[in-house]
C-alpha cells in the first residue's frame, strides 16, 4: 500500500508538463498514414494475419501512398511477465515473436507499431493481458529493442482509485500524468518512436497531449454505424484548431472497407478525416477489400489534403439542420482552399456551397473531387449533385476574397450600364454599404444610378459608398449606370445588433441565468441554461422591414454534453436550440460541442465555452419582432435540453433597429 502511494504521488507531481509545449521527436510532420487490426480483427490478432495485411500495403500500392505504420492492437500479449520483468507476446497466436515480426514488416519497407495500456491491462481483457502501469522504464526499453516505429497508447484498468474498471469516463485523476511518464521513457530512447495517446477524448487532451504525443484521440471509439460520423465531427469541432505539425487530433481509425458503410459514405468518412487533419490509418481487411472501397482510399487528391504542408485543419462553417447539410472547408498551401459540403439525408440532391461561407466569392479553378469534374471561372456560388450521405468535395484556387467583385469577372456592360451579379447576400436587407471603385479618379462631378437610385460623385473621386438593398441568397444584381469606368465593386454586410441573454430576454420555464467565471462565457459572461422543451428565452427586438422578411442571425451557444458511455448508442456530442420569430417555424440548429477546457477539472468544466454558428430565420417585420430561443421539439431528441444560450447577433443594418 506504501508503494501505491508513493507511485500515485509520483505520478500526480508530473503532471505540471506544460499544456502549451510541443513533443519535438522530428516525426508526424504531417498527419501518422498505415493499418491496424482493431476495426476487422478486434481483440483477435496473429501473425498470418498481419504479414498479409502488411504485404498487402506493398502489393496494393497503399505503401507508396504513404500508408506505412502497421500497428498489432489488443490481444498481442499475455497477462505474466517474464521473470525479468519484461513484457512477452502469446507465442500461439505469434510464433515467431515481435522482434521477428519487426523485421518482417521493417523488411517491407514499412514501420512496426505496437499497441500498449496506461493501465495495468491491455483492453479487450479478460482473457488478462499485461499493461505497462508502473512498468513503463521497462516497457519503453522493451519496445525499444524490438526497433518499434510507434506506439498506440490505450486506456483501460487505470483509474486506481475506483479499482482499475475497464474504462472510467469521469477518473478520480487526469490520465495526462500516466501518458507523460510513457512519454518520457520514449524519449530517453535512442529511438524515435511516434506516441499516439488515445485516452478517449477524456480531460481534453487537446490542452496537454501535444507537449507529450504526436497525436490523440478526440473521443470514444469509432462505432461500425453511420451515425459515428456525425458523433466524432460534432466533437472534433472545438479541437480542430489544435492541429499543427507533429501534434494532430485523432478522429480514430478508418470504416472504409469493412463493409459497414456505403460508397458515399466512405467517401464523407474519408474525406473529412482527411481535411481535418486526423491521422489516416486503415481498418479493413486488406486481403479482401472491394475495389471501391479501396479506390476511396488511395485517392491521391484527398491523401494530399490530409498531408498537407501547412498542416491547418477544416473547420465547420455553416450546418443547415432542418434542410440536413453542412459545410467544412480549410485553407491549403498554394492559396488553395477545401471544402466539404455533406449531405445527411439519405437521398441525392443537388446542393449549393456558396463561396461566401468558405470566405471566398469567386474561385479561378474548382476541381470536384468524387464526381472529377473540374470548372474554371465559378461565381460566388456552385451547385452539384450529391449522393445521399455523400459528400461534395472540392479543391478551390485562383480564388478572391468574399465580397469583392471585379467587373472583368461579374459585370456585363452594355452602353454604360454595367450589370454585376451574382451577388451573394446572407441577410435580407438595405443597409449593405456598395463601395464602387472607378478605373480612373474622376475629373468633374458626374452622377451614377445604382439599381434606379441617382447618387451625385464630386470631382477626384476615386471611390464612391452608397446603400443598396439585397436579399438573402447568391441571386442578386446590382445595376450601375456610370459612364465613368467601373474597375470594381464590394459589398460589405450589414452592420450587426448584439443581444445578450441575460439581460435582453425574458425567461419561462425551468430557463435560468448562470453567472460564468471571469473571462468565459463570451461575450457578456453568462448564459441562460436548463432549457427545456417547455422553456423559452424571448426577447422583443426591433427591425424594418426589407424585402422578403429574412435575417441572418448568430447564437452564441454553449454544448460540453460530451457522448461517453453514450457513444456506443445514439448519443452525437450535440444539442439542439431553436430560433423562432413571431409565427414563422421555429430554425432548429443542431450544435456540435463547444468546450476547450476538462470536463473534468477545468473551468466550468467546459460549459463556459462560447462558439457561434449562423443560421438564416424568416419572419420579420416591420416594428417589434418577438424573437424565441428554446428547444422546440426537444421531447422527442436524446437529449431534452437546449445548448446553453448566451446571445444572438443578428444582422438588422445600423439604421433598421427603432
Amino acid at each position: 500500500m506504501i508503494l501505491l502511494i508513493i507511485l500515485l504521488f509520483f505520478y500526480s507531481s508530473v503532471s505540471a508538463t506544460s499544456l502549451y509545449a510541443r513533443l519535438e521527436n522530428g516525426l508526424a510532420r504531417t498527419p501518422q498514414m498505415g493499418w491496424n487490426t482493431y476495426n476487422t480483427y478486434s481483440c483477435h490478432p496473429n501473425e498470418t494475419i498481419v504479414h498479409s495485411n502488411a504485404q498487402a500495403l506493398v502489393s496494393l500500392g497503399l505503401a507508396d501512398l504513404g500508408y506505412r505504420y502497421v500497428t498489432t492492437d489488443c490481444g498481442w500479449s499475455v497477462a505474466d511477465r517474464l521473470p525479468n520483468g519484461t513484457l512477452t507476446w502469446n507465442e500461439t497466436l505469434f510464433p515467431s515473436g515481435f522482434p521477428s515480426l519487426g523485421r518482417y514488416i521493417h523488411d517491407l519497407g514499412l514501420l512496426f507499431g505496437v499497441y500498449g495500456d496506461s493501465g495495468i491491462k491491455l483492453c479487450g481483457s479478460p482473457p488478462d493481458q499485461a499493461g505497462s502501469l508502473y512498468h513503463e522504464n521497462i516497457d519503453a526499453k522493451t519496445f525499444g529493442e524490438w526497433e518499434i516505429d510507434s506506439l498506440k497508447y490505450d486506456n483501460c484498468y487505470s483509474d486506481a482509485a475506483t479499482g482499475y474498471p475497464d474504462a472510467n469516463y469521469s477518473p478520480s485523476v487526469s490520465p495526462e500524468p500516466r501518458y507523460s511518464i510513457m512519454s518520457r521513457y520514449l524519449q530517453a530512447l535512442n529511438r524515435p518512436i511516434l506516441f499516439q495517446i488515445c485516452e478517449w477524448g477524456i480531460d481534453f487532451p487537446a490542452l496537454w497531449a501535444p507537449a507529450i504525443g504526436n497525436s490523440w484521440r478526440i473521443g470514444n471509439d469509432i462505432i461500425p454505424h453511420w451515425r459515428t460520423v456525425f458523433r466524432i465531427l460534432n466533437q472534433a469541432a472545438p479541437q480542430v484548431s489544435f492541429a499543427s505539425s507533429g501534434q494532430w487530433p485523432d478522429l480514430d481509425m478508418l470504416e472504409v472497407g469493412t463493409e459497414v458503410f456505403t460508397i458515399p459514405e466512405e467517401q464523407t468518412h474519408f474525406s473529412l478525416w482527411a481535411i481535418l487533419k486526423s491521422p489516416l490509418i486503415i481498418g479493413a481487411d486488406l486481403t479482401s477489400i472491394s475495389n471501391d472501397s479501396l479506390a476511396v482510399m488511395m485517392e491521391k487528391d484527398v491523401i494530399s489534403f490530409n498531408q498537407d504542408i501547412i498542416g491547418t485543419s477544416a473547420s465547420l462553417q455553416r450546418r443547415w439542420s432542418d434542410d440536413g447539410y453542412e459545410v467544412w472547408s480549410g485553407p491549403l498551401s498554394g492559396n488553395r482552399t477545401v471544402a466539404a459540403l455533406i449531405n445527411w439525408k439519405s437521398e441525392e440532391r443537388r446542393l449549393t456551397l456558396d463561396l461566401p461561407d468558405i470566405g471566398l466569392q469567386y474561385a479561378g479553378e474548382l476541381r470536384n473531387i468524387w464526381d472529377g469534374s473540374s470548372m474554371t471561372v465559378v461565381r460566388t456560388s456552385y451547385t452539384s449533385k450529391i449522393a445521399g450521405h455523400g459528400t461534395m468535395l472540392v479543391e478551390l484556387g485562383g480564388t478572391s476574397p468574399v465580397g469583392i467583385y471585379p467587373s472583368e469577372l461579374f459585370s456585363s456592360s452594355r452602353g454604360d450600364t454595367h450589370t454585376f451579379a451574382p451577388i451573394y447576400a446572407r441577410s435580407s436587407s438595405a443597409r449593405y454599404n456598395l463601395a464602387i471603385t472607378f478605373a480612373h479618379c474622376l475629373s468633374t462631378t458626374t452622377h451614377i444610378i445604382v439599381n434606379s437610385v441617382p447618387e451625385a460623385v464630386p470631382n477626384s473621386t476615386c471611390h464612391v459608398s452608397v446603400f443598396v438593398t439585397l436579399a438573402a441568397g447568391s441571386n442578386n444584381t446590382i445595376t450601375i449606370h456610370s459612364v465613368p469606368s467601373i474597375k470594381s465593386i464590394q459589398v460589405q454586410e450589414p452592420n450587426s445588433t448584439y443581444y445578450a441573454g441575460d439581460t435582453n430576454f425574458t425567461l419561462s420555464g425551468s430557463a435560468r441565468i448562470v453567472t460564468c467565471g471571469e473571462g468565459f462565457c463570451q461575450p457578456v459572461g453568462a448564459k441562460i441554461g436548463y432549457l427545456s422543451p417547455n422553456s423559452t428565452a424571448a426577447a422583443h427586438i426591433p427591425a424594418t422591414l426589407t424585402g422578403d422578411g429574412r435575417k441572418y442571425v448568430e447564437i452564441d451557444y454553449i454544448n460540453n454534453e460530451i457522448a461517453f458511455n453514450s457513444s456506443w448508442g445514439w448519443g452525437s456530442n450535440s444539442r439542439n436550440i431553436t430560433i423562432g420569430v413571431n409565427d414563422a417555424d421555429p430554425v432548429l440548429l443542431e450544435v456540435p460541442l463547444s468546450g476547450r477546457h476538462s470536463e473534468l477539472y477545468g473551468p466550468g468544466r467546459g460549459w463556459w465555452d462560447t462558439a457561434t454558428l449562423g443560421v438564416l430565420t424568416s419572419g420579420w417585420k416591420e416594428g417589434l419582432n418577438k424573437v424565441v430561443i428554446g428547444n422546440e421539439g426537444g421531447e422527442h431528441g436524446f437529449q431534452p435540453y437546449a445548448a446553453d444560450f448566451v446571445g444572438l447577433r443578428v444582422y438588422l443594418g445600423a439604421d433598421e433597429d427603432a
